[in-house]
């Protein structure tokens, strides 16, 4: 496992709370949970990317 994952998805949680917090401090609730989702989806997105690496990692192992 690489130590980038985990720096890019704490980055990813940091950069999210802060626009969170400044969206719900400006009484802008519903962009402060679009901004939520969105980054929700932008970390699936690199943990299936890392899983689909696995994956080929595996067939190749193996010879599938």
């Amino acid at each position: 496992m690489n130590i980038d994952l985990i720096f890019r998805i704490a980055a990813v949680g940091i950069l999210v709370a802060v626009l969170d917090m400044l969206l719900t401090k400006s009484g802008r609730g519903e962009q402060a949970l679009l901004t939520t989702i969105a980054g929700l989806v932008v970390v699936l997105v690199i943990i299936v990317q890392e899983i689909s690496g696995l994956f080929e990692l595996v067939q190749t192992l193996f010879g599938f």
